[in-house]
């Protein structure tokens, strides 16, 4: 059996559970230790796919096509490990699966209630990585923060799964905030006593208690949030605002985060900790040797955290370019023909982000066209590559009304289509082509020489598809299909071999990358851009 680690959030959302869960995780996996980590969200979508990205940030797809929480990409990408539909569940899904059961008779008459059927199936989730034998410790972050109404079912499973283990077989860690009065120049530890002690009248005692604070926690205040929160002094440590989320494991480290859970669940098999690629990666960010400036070409650049795993990916590569990444954000729905040279003609680089829906779009195929013609290096994801293909439609081959059918249903030339097992689906949530898929590349393209094999499999997110009717059209005018699906022929990557760097994949590369294995896309386009740069 596994042992359970449960993180939990007080005072205020946005504290960084997902990154101090990820941080542990690492911490532990570097000592020897088989970790994975899964979220709880307490809201009633089932997942987060059907969610305007101004409300929740990106929604992030796994290898098994599970559209989940943005902090899963923060666990794949601390750990260099994939997570699968497991690792995320929603009250919705909990609420539906019983619901269900309910409806086929499963609980034979019985008043089905929160306690114990809701809570049942929480449990049975919580536990059922443990049971996998694949993992010594499974980390579990609890969305929301305590108090929260619809965080109430989690906590009780917690307080149950408490009561039924062993002691040394599960911990909770409670994430809070200390904060800091400029007025009285003090830190104020109350918050964090009442976060505490709403927790432990809902029946769970945290074992740690890790504090965000603006300014470094002395020993007295410790001892004082220990006193007045019934925990070891030892196990209240600080957590000091980063300059990047990736010098959290090491700031964990220093405060002996994994020693202490190590120490409260009895796990003696461990080794000390190889952080050698992380620090090197670390020293490499921290110490760029020259700038490149990449301008993302999106319509919610107003919330970062839509494109969360584009963001972090520039900084993979920017680490193994040597660079920094300066991103530059670039509203699609500001670009028009007459100022685009303004916007972004003194960048290095461009990126067509992701998205759905008929705004912003003629600026995105503006902004294309200028990358284009200018040999400015471009790259464009998903979204971003069918804009390519419908600016190169319009603008190349002269088809002067091509669009995709999403944007406009009557459009003469519908260069991008509906996928064919897409046009009888009515339903919204977890129906589009999703996951994992195979991809062939052709040898000698620029895909080739990026990847170094014609073989790859990557992520999906989308309903619509290169519509292989227009296919030599294309071809004639020196656009390459460098990447096609072998099973379906979809196109997947387009290119122009006579322009310095022109690349625009269906997939979302992004979700792959991580410290140790960066995007081999993102990598290139960033040396691309320096090389643009330099010039």
């Amino acid at each position: 059996m596994a042992k359970y680690i449960f993180v939990t959030g007080g005072v205020t959302s946005s504290l960084g559970k997902g990154i101090i869960a990820a941080s542990l995780a690492k911490l532990l996996q570097a000592r020897g230790i088989t970790a994975t980590i899964q979220k709880f969200d307490p809201y009633i979508n089932v997942d987060p796919g059907t969610l305007n990205p101004y409300e929740h940030g990106e929604c992030y797809v796994t290898e098994d096509g599970a559209e989940t929480d943005l902090d899963l990409g923060h666990y794949e990408r601390f750990l260099n490990a994939p997570t699968s539909q497991a690792n995320n569940v929603t009250t919705g899904r909990i609420y539906q699966t019983v619901i269900n059961k309910e409806r086929a008779g499963e609980f034979l008459g019985k008043t089905v209630q929160v306690v114990p059927h809701i809570t049942d199936e929480i449990k049975h989730r919580m536990l059922l990585l443990g049971k996998e034998g694949k993992y010594d410790v499974v980390i579990t972050e609890i969305g929301g923060t305590v108090g929260d109404i619809e965080s109430l079912p989690f906590v009780e499973t917690v307080r149950q799964i408490q009561w039924e283990l062993p002691e040394e077989d599960v911990m909770v860690v409670h994430l809070t905030l200390v904060p800091y009065l400029k007025a009285a120049k003090e830190l104020k530890t109350k918050p964090t006593q009442h976060s505490v002690r709403m927790l432990s009248e809902a029946g769970v005692h945290p074992d740690v208690i890790v504090c965000r604070a603006e300014e470094p926690l002395n020993d007295e205040i410790k001892k004082k949030i220990a006193l007045f929160c019934n925990v070891r002094a030892g196990r209240v440590i600080e957590a000091a605002d980063a300059s990047t989320i990736y010098e959290v494991p090491l700031k964990m480290l220093e405060e002996k985060l994994d020693l202490i859970v190590l120490d409260k669940l009895k796990i003696t098999n461990y080794k000390e900790p190889d952080l050698t690629k992380w620090t090197i990666f670390l020293d490499k960010l921290k110490n760029p040797k020259s700038t490149v400036n990449i301008g993302l070409i999106g319509k919610y650049i107003e919330l970062q955290d839509a494109y969360k795993s584009i963001l972090e990916g520039f900084i993979h590569a920017g680490a193994m370019n040597e660079v920094k990444v300066n991103v530059v954000n670039v509203h699609s729905e500001d670009i028009t023909k007459e100022n685009v040279k303004d916007l972004v003609g003194s960048l290095d680089g461009l990126l067509v982000a992701p998205g759905f829906g008929n705004r912003g779009i003629e600026g995105k195929i503006v902004a294309v066209q200028y990358a284009r013609e200018n040999n400015l290096p471009f790259f464009g994801i998903c979204l971003g590559m069918q804009m390519a293909v419908i600016e190169f439609a319009r603008n190349v081959i002269g088809l002067t009304g091509a669009h995709s059918v999403e944007m406009d249903s009557n459009t003469p030339d519908p260069v991008i289509n509906m996928m064919e097992e897409q046009k009888a689906i009515t339903m919204m949530g977890g129906t589009m082509r999703l996951g994992s898929y195979p991809c062939s590349i052709t040898e000698n393209t620029l895909a080739h020489k990026i990847y170094g094999t014609t073989s790859i499999n990557e992520r999906h997110r989308h309903r619509y598809e290169f519509n292989n009717a227009y296919l030599n059209a294309f071809h004639e005018k020196g656009m390459v299909t460098s990447g096609v699906n072998p099973a379906t022929g979809l196109v997947e990557i387009v290119e122009l071999p006579n322009h310095p760097f022109f690349i625009g994949v269906q997939y979302h590369p992004e979700l792959k990358s991580t410290v140790e294995a960066p995007a081999p896309l993102f990598v290139h386009f960033i040396a691309a851009a320096k090389a643009y740069a330099k010039k």
